[in-house]
């Protein structure tokens, strides 16, 4: 297993792993429509960066980091296929992530979540992400928590 930065050739894997868990938990916004289906205008050209998890030739896992800021980046789109789950393969990208922002000496990652993830509000705690107070027209409308992590 490794873990891997964005290449145009996994543009496909980011859509669909987060498509699949988008449709089974909540359903795809406008927003999120935009971003998986450019990811290189909104993540990558600005500043950020996708990362994957490949196991043998399979890609079973993703996370981005999105600009908002000079130093504030949004931790997003974190997704692990059904059969890796359970693996740490989550917790491998959140400690990768967080890793890759300290290099970059960025300030804070922020993450836009739901309470009904459980699994993942958890990781984020674990890895010390703390809520905040979420803004009313924050990105998402299936948010209802706003985490951040300073790094500095």
């Amino acid at each position: 297993m490794e873990i891997l930065s964005y290449s145009p050739k996994y543009a496909e894997d980011f859509k669909n792993l987060n498509i699949a868990w988008l449709e089974k938990y909540f359903w795809v916004e406008p927003h999120d429509e935009d971003v998986l289906g450019n990811p290189e205008k909104y993540i990558i050209t600005p500043g950020g960066n996708i990362f994957f998890v490949k196991d043998n030739e399979e890609i079973i896992g993703c996370v981005a980091l999105m600009k908002m800021e000079d130093d504030i980046f949004e931790l997003t789109k974190m997704a692990v296929i059904p059969a890796a789950q359970g693996k740490n393969i989550g917790q491998k990208l959140m400690e990768h992530t967080i890793n890759f922002a300290k290099d970059k000496n960025w300030k804070k990652l922020i993450i836009y979540s739901n309470r009904k993830l459980e699994n993942a509000i958890y990781i984020y705690k674990k890895y010390g992400f703390i809520e905040i107070p979420i803004e009313e027209n924050n990105p998402y409308s299936r948010g209802d928590i706003k985490m951040e992590l300073n790094l500095s």
